[in-house]
């Protein structure tokens, strides 16, 4: 069985739609129209792929709206977290952008040490951005 016939596991889903929320983030923060249609091009596109049965207009709106919503608390959370950080917005979504593919990672880890009989240890996903701290606790650039 190939992997364009294999089911997606809740995690993949999970991480290709985070990975559309900072995409709707990132948009939203660039104030250009474009990206912006973009983006909201890119919602429509990423659920119609993940569904299984053809939704009424009613829920595409309602799914659609999730997500351009949390796009939208991602970019103003973001947003906070830059200015009290004093780093810059691209490097707070990047991070987040980076935290969503590492948990699919730790994911597929999981899943492969369960198949080889190992319980598979839950691992934190932000640690990898935590980790790269000096001994001060400041962010080692």
């Amino acid at each position: 069985m190939t992997d364009e016939h294999r089911t997606p596991r809740p995690e993949d889903d999970a991480a290709r739609l985070g990975l559309v929320v900072v995409g709707e983030a990132a948009a939203l923060h660039s104030g250009d129209e474009a990206a912006l249609d973009a983006s909201e091009q890119n919602i429509r596109d990423t659920i119609d792929e993940m569904i299984d049965e053809p939704l009424t207009a009613r829920q595409e709106q309602v799914v659609e709206r999730l997500v351009s919503a949390g796009g939208t608390l991602t970019a103003g959370l973001s947003g906070a977290l830059a200015a009290q950080a004093g780093r810059s917005v691209d490097e707070v979504l990047e991070g987040a952008a980076r935290s969503v593919v590492w948990q699919q990672r730790l994911a597929d880890e999981r899943d492969d040490a369960g198949n080889q009989g190992g319980g598979g240890q839950r691992e934190d996903a932000g640690g990898q951005q935590r980790d790269q701290r000096d001994e001060n606790g400041r962010d080692e650039d």
